[in-house]
């Protein structure tokens, strides 16, 4: 183990699909579930609809590429005030890629894809090149076993 500070994270889970015969049979219950964190609005949850879940609610895929992403843009925001920029503007449009076999499923990589726009004065150079230390302090990349990529564009506002 590492010697440094450890943090917790408490999530409640309910699963809210029993349709009245439980998990009689495959199609017999729903996926649908709530996500509660203390303090914090509860999250509809569900399968993504490839495995009988509803498409309305957000599911464990969506959330694991949501985590990345803005994982990301959090340490990347502190890289710029680190660097001296002035970022004013930040938009991702991140996609993980999933493959299942008989065996189970398994993420292959996420792409993220942000748009990132800096001041006037700010240097478009040092603004691309904080993607890097941003990826490697982001605790969530640090966590998976697969890669996350960036594939970022920098949009330098006018004076």
């Amino acid at each position: 183990m590492s010697n440094g500070h450890p943090h917790h994270y408490q999530v409640d889970v309910t699963w809210t699909g029993n349709r009245g015969s439980g998990t009689s049979g495959y199609r017999d219950y729903g996926r649908e579930h709530e996500i509660r964190v203390a303090g914090k609005p509860t999250l509809a949850g569900s399968s993504d609809p490839t495995f009988r879940g509803d498409a309305s609610k957000h599911n464990p895929e969506d959330m694991l590429v949501t985590a990345l992403s803005t994982c990301h843009m959090l340490s990347y925001l502190h890289q710029a005030v680190l660097a001296g920029m002035v970022v004013t503007a930040y938009v991702d449009s991140a996609e993980g890629s999933m493959e299942t076999d008989a065996h189970g499923g398994r993420f292959t990589e996420v792409v993220l894809r942000p748009v990132v726009t800096i001041s006037a004065t700010s240097d478009p150079a040092k603004a691309e090149a904080a993607h890097e230390p941003a990826h490697h302090a982001c605790f969530i990349a640090n966590s998976v076993n697969f890669p996350v990529r960036c594939e970022p564009r920098i949009v330098v506002e006018s004076a």
